[in-house]
Parts: C-alpha cells; structure tokens; sequence
C-alpha cells in the first residue's frame, strides 16, 4: 500500500470509559502492520484523547496503557504534565495537531483514541481556543462564591461578559462557567467570540465503541475492583504524599477523590470503591449525551459492539477506506 495514500488520513476510536479502547486500538495497529509497514512496531500511531492520562505518576486509576501495550504500537501525549500543572484545551489542541502532522510526514496512520469527547471534538471542529493563563486568584474568588452562594449565583457575572456562553453553558458546570468568565475577563472579547472553527484537512474514519449499558457498567466495576488489587490506594497515597492537593483538577478524577476521602477524612474503603463505582455510571452517561450530541453529519461515528466486534472486517474496511484518494 502506498504511504502518500494515508497522507492527511485519521482513524479515530472513541467510546465511553471502561469499554476497551485501548485493546481495540492496538489490535487493528497489529493487523493493519503488514499492509501499511514503514516502521519497526508497525504504520499506526495512537495520540490518546484523555485528559486524565496526561498526567504523570497518575497511571492505574486512569487506566494509562501499560509498558507492554505501548511495545504494540506507538502512544503520544501521554504523561504530558505534572499532577499540578494546567494543560487547558488549546493546548492539549497544540500538542494533538503537531503530533498528527509528524506522524502523517513519517508516513505512518495516526490514530486518535479516548473517551474525553471535547477533545476529540474540538479535534475535528476545529476550534479555536484561546490560550490564556490561569487567574488563580479570580478561580478562588469565583469558586469560593459558587460554594456559598450556590453555582448559579454565577450566572450574571457571565451574562455580563457574554450573553451567548451564559445561555449556553450549564450553570451547574462550575469549572467550565470560571473559564469563561475568566477568558472573557482577561481577552475583554466574550468567550463565545473566541471559540472559531477552523476544521483541519484530515480525512477521517470515526469508530464508536458501546455495548449493552448494563454489561458496560459491570466491566467499569471490575475494572475499579481490579484497580484497588493492582495498588490504586498506594498510588493515591503517594501522590497526597508528594504534596499534590485534593482540590487540583488532576485529582478530581474518578476513584482519585474518593479515596483521597478514605486517606485523609476515613471514609471506609468499601464505600469510597462503591462511590468510585457510581461516579463511574454517571460520567458513562455523561459521555455518551456528548458523543450523541456533537456528532457530525458528514463524518458519522460508526458504532460497534465491542462484546461483538470483528476486528478482521473492521480491518480491512479501513484498509480500502486508506486506500481512496482524497
């Protein structure tokens, strides 16, 4: 197969937590090695959209793909940050691009891969995010008045500074109305105005991967389970241990805060894992409301069942569909 036929091309294989992204990713890499070639572990390159693996020493509670899967084919821009570092989306949007571009001028496929929906949209999109600073003295203003007045009490200080993003924004999303009012504060333009889209001439193949909701939510519990019996306290305990809050935004991810609870506040460990758990289901919700609602006409995400999936058929559907000339 010719490598300028992959020149501009993006596989991207999204779906909720826990469903098996990873394994898939690197199962069609595998097989699609003999047909693309060019490189000792094979044409396909995985760029993760998951804004909890870009944080270093947080490796068994966000799931981050082992030593050995990473042998199977290459991974980017994970272990970006530190644990208390800020990487806003323009920037995670920087980094994805740069790295798409070099892998498609080596020659090789990369392929996007996770389950944080905005990233992967704003991906596609286009969007043109600002990038502004953290004012972290305006954050602990506006989230010390959002947890003694309420998170709506908010609102009028973003209609104030942008209508749009007021109407558009759910109040009860805190981090998200800060961020705007914090860039609408320091660009003084609305945040919505900022927010253009400039789609980027990828030619994309979108795989979704789902299964029965119910089957979903076991998986996600005994992935939990076997997070604790792989060392999730421990690794919990040392990042407390080296000084990294409860309250930074890395900590914040699920089974992080709950059992920073059981450490520091002796909330039992059975119920900070059934906390874990029902945090789970409710961010698989939320994520699937993002994927439903922010899919494109012009590049549909084709939906599998993971718990049915031909990896063979899917492999050689993408194969013809690297093969096309755009």
């Amino acid at each position: 197969m010719a490598q300028d036929f992959m020149t501009g091309k993006l596989i991207v294989i999204q779906g909720p937590t826990a469903v098996g992204k990873t394994g898939v990713a690197i199962e069609v890499a595998q097989a699609l090695r003999a047909e693309v070639g060019g490189s000792e572990v094979g044409g396909s390159e995985i760029v993760s959209a998951d804004s909890r693996q870009i944080y270093r020493t947080m490796d068994i509670g966000t799931a981050k793909p082992t030593p050995e899967q990473r042998q199977h084919a290459p991974h980017h821009l994970l272990d970006v940050v530190n644990p208390d570092e800020n990487l806003g989306l323009a920037h995670y949007l920087r980094l994805a691009y740069e790295t798409i571009d070099d892998i498609h001028r080596r020659g090789q496929l990369p392929m996007l891969v996770g389950g944080t929906g905005q990233y992967i949209t704003a991906l596609l999109e286009g969007w043109t995010v600002p990038e502004v600073a953290p004012n972290l003295s305006l954050r602990a203003e506006l989230e010390q008045m959002a947890a003694e007045q309420g998170a709506e009490s908010l609102l009028p200080r973003l209609r104030q500074l942008d209508p749009i993003s007021a109407d558009q924004i759910d109040y009860r999303n805190v981090r998200r109305v800060i961020r705007a009012i914090e860039v609408s504060q320091e660009t003084g333009k609305p945040f919505s105005e900022l927010k253009r889209k400039t789609p980027p001439p990828y030619t994309v193949f979108q795989i979704g991967l789902t299964m029965a909701r119910d089957r979903l939510h076991q998986r996600a519990d005994r992935r939990v389970d076997q997070m604790i019996a792989d060392g999730f306290v421990e690794e919990v305990r040392h990042l407390l241990d080296m000084g990294y809050k409860r309250d930074l935004p890395s900590m914040s991810g699920l089974g992080y805060s709950q059992l920073a609870a059981h450490l520091q506040d002796g909330l039992p460990l059975a119920q900070a894992i059934a906390l874990t758990k029902i945090a789970t289901h409710q961010f698989i919700r939320k994520q699937y409301i993002w994927f439903r609602g922010h899919e494109q006409a012009d590049c549909p995400i084709v939906w599998h069942n993971v718990e049915e999936l031909d990896v063979v058929g899917l492999t050689h559907s993408i194969s013809r569909w690297m093969q096309e000339r755009t």
